[in-house]
């Protein structure tokens, strides 16, 4: 079900785009990293002592095999003669390519294997891998510390944007969209730093390890693999800038499907009630197929880079075997340097290998990261000055409010408050009604300063908002509003969120002039009876009365009833119009009301029409001059009465 802009947005989708700037995105993950450098840097050093170790371990194998191989040729020799005898020999009969062999190795005509030096070689490889492993697991230790701290730095920084985030940017974004920005991205940046950065690492010190090693036992093999690098870096390149524009759309579309998902899920009732069950499904079918798509290709994507790899590995291993078995049968290599240096050469492609697997993974960490970052950039709510927070706390008033040629518009060319003056003295009622539209909601919103005026001031207890800080502008307002909202927790909780450190008597107490008292005690766990966050064990009107609860605890000197009483039934009305008749004595209240016959007794009825006040007076009056509030009046007593 998609209705109006938010339904317009998730309806079309989020085209597929390339990652914006992917060197900005990088440079501000390295700025999150810079706090953790001393930890860098021993994750560096933990990682070039253990790729030392286990880059010498194959130098110290191909010398067990030369042991091994060397003594299983020296028993082929006749016994007794001399390594130049022996070669001779072998030469004198024909044997010159064997002989050229022979003379390249260690050996004694007539002595097999020597087991104690076959010991002593083999218990040395099982030392230096024994501590290679010791030093890549402390440096794995190192860096999950790293990045969870780093990732609850990031949460807790989004956690604060929220906070400053205005009404505006929630309005204007889809709610599942923002929760996955801060959830599935987080969780994804995460993984990518913790497993790709240290595999990364890893990485580049094993190919520069093994290409040293490489080198110094044979610059020709060495070379033959180096010639291979620039191949994977164009195979790697190639696809690795096609897979990115699918994962950033992959993650785009999640936040869309999100959001959808959300918006139903809120909304499951009147998807029901209107028969827009199939239609639902078909829409999210769309979305899903178009996250199909986008991870599909993604995935295909990135992986083929490893096949790609693995093809091109293959050839260089083809390549060594061939020519290094070439040259152990000239007597130039061993055949312990040989099979030393194809272990290396698999040591040296696997990491470039593992590099280009994890391009899947480090692609899909930059995209949730950019979109982390988006989140963070976003325009926030103009900072109070500087001379508001060194001037401090106002002690609160007694409630008296000034709109003073107020206007304010949601979209520059549309205007929507104009000119809007009044002046509210302390204790007074306030009724706003008008048709849908006129901005009643709208003045809400700009007295608790969710939105900044453009022009005129608000002035509370005779002090202009500019000059007040906008957690002092809202903590002397109580609201209670149409929409109920619950957290998972105990009825005492939720009423008690009015006020913490509430004592117990005083929640009982706002509890009982709300009514809610008597209906909570005979529920099983009483005021410990624990909702969940659609709080779906209570009625829609028992919400309603938990809320207003709320409101009776938080005692604010100014109180706004947007709808208050919409979801209770005629009696419980009743009673909680008389009991917000007492607590409205001696505060300020603005009501906020289509149902007329509920605000009779405000002090001042204004009614308002396309952001202007048309009429203002008591009800009699305004009944009186027979104007827009005795049309809607009458067309509602005429509904009650057919």
């Amino acid at each position: 079900m998609s209705m109006g802009p938010m339904g317009a947005m998730r309806g079309g989708g989020v085209p597929p785009q390339k990652s914006k700037n992917l060197r900005a995105t990088l440079h501000r993950l390295l700025g999150r990293l810079r706090p953790e450098r001393t930890k860098l840097v021993t994750a560096f050093a933990l990682g070039v002592t253990s790729v030392a170790f286990m880059v010498s371990g194959p130098e110290i194998l191909g010398n067990a095999t030369n042991v091994l191989f060397n003594g299983l040729i020296g028993m082929r020799l006749k016994p007794g003669t001399t390594k130049a005898q022996a070669i001779a020999l072998l030469r004198s009969e024909g044997h010159s390519q064997i002989a050229s062999m022979i003379a390249g190795m260690k050996l004694t005509p007539g002595i097999g294997v020597n087991i104690d030096d076959l010991g002593l070689v083999l218990g040395l490889a099982a030392l230096v891998y024994l501590f290679g492993a010791a030093f890549s697991y402390f440096q794995g230790f190192t860096m999950a510390g790293l990045t969870q701290r780093v990732m609850s730095d990031l949460r807790r920084d989004v956690e604060a944007k929220l906070s400053r985030l205005p009404l505006r940017y929630f309005d204007s974004h889809p709610h599942g969209d923002v929760l996955s920005r801060v959830t599935n991205d987080i969780d994804n940046l995460t993984t990518t730093i913790q497993q790709g950065l240290s595999q990364l690492l890893t990485s580049v010190l094993t190919i520069i390890g093994v290409m040293g090693m490489m080198f110094w036992i044979s610059p020709l093999l060495a070379a033959v693999c180096i010639i291979t690098i620039p191949l994977a870096l164009v195979v790697t390149l190639f696809i690795a800038r096609r897979s990115q524009v699918q994962f950033g759309a992959q993650w785009s579309q999640t936040g869309t499907l999100n959001g959808l998902v959300e918006e139903t899920h809120t909304g499951h009732e009147l998807v029901q009630v209107f028969g827009r069950s199939e239609a639902t499904i078909e829409e999210f079918a769309r979305q899903n197929k178009r996250l199909y798509d986008a991870s599909f290709k993604a995935q295909f994507l990135s992986g083929i880079i490893q096949p790609s790899m693995q093809f091109i590995a293959n050839i260089n291993y083809v390549s060594i075997a061939v020519l290094g078995g070439y040259r152990v049968a000239s007597g130039l290599l061993s055949l312990g340097a040989v099979t030393a240096f194809i272990q290396y050469s698999r040591q040296f492609t696997m990491p470039i290998t593992q590099i280009a697997s994890q391009m899947n993974m480090l692609q899909s960490g930059f995209a949730s990261a950019e979109r982390v970052f988006e989140f963070l950039d976003a325009d926030e709510e103009a900072p109070d000055l500087p001379a508001v927070l060194e001037a401090g706390p106002h002690a609160h008033g007694p409630g008296s409010v000034t709109l003073d040629h107020v206007f304010f518009s949601y979209e520059p060319d549309e205007p929507l408050i104009e000119d809007f003056t009044l002046d509210v003295a302390p204790g007074q009622t306030i009724a706003i009604v008008g048709p849908t539209g006129a901005g009643k909601t709208t003045i809400v919103n700009l007295l608790v300063r969710f939105y900044e005026i453009e022009r005129g001031r608000i002035l509370l207890n005779g002090v202009d908002y500019r000059d007040l800080s906008r957690d002092e502008v809202r903590s002397a307002f109580g609201m209670v509003l149409q929409d109920t909202w619950m957290f998972a927790g105990t009825i005492h909780d939720n009423i008690a969120y009015g006020r913490p450190g509430a004592t117990e008597g005083e929640v009982v107490e706002a509890a009982k002039a709300a009514h809610v008292d008597s209906f909570v005690r005979t529920l099983p766990d009483g005021y410990a009876t624990v909702l969940d966050e659609d709080a779906s064990n209570l009625s829609a009107g028992q919400k309603q009365l938990l809320t207003i609860a709320r409101a009776f605890l938080a005692n604010q000197s100014i109180l706004i009833l947007d709808e208050a009483t919409s979801n209770v039934d005629t009696r419980t009305e009743v009673l909680i119009q008389e009991a917000m008749a007492r607590l409205r004595e001696g505060r300020t209240s603005f009501v906020i009301a289509h149902r007329l016959s509920t605000i009779r007794e405000a002090d001042t009825i204004i009614v308002m029409d396309h952001g202007r006040i048309i009429e203002q007076g008591s009800h009699a009056t305004l009944m009186t001059n027979r104007n827009l509030y005795y049309s809607l009046y009458e067309s509602q007593f005429t509904e009650a009465t057919a």
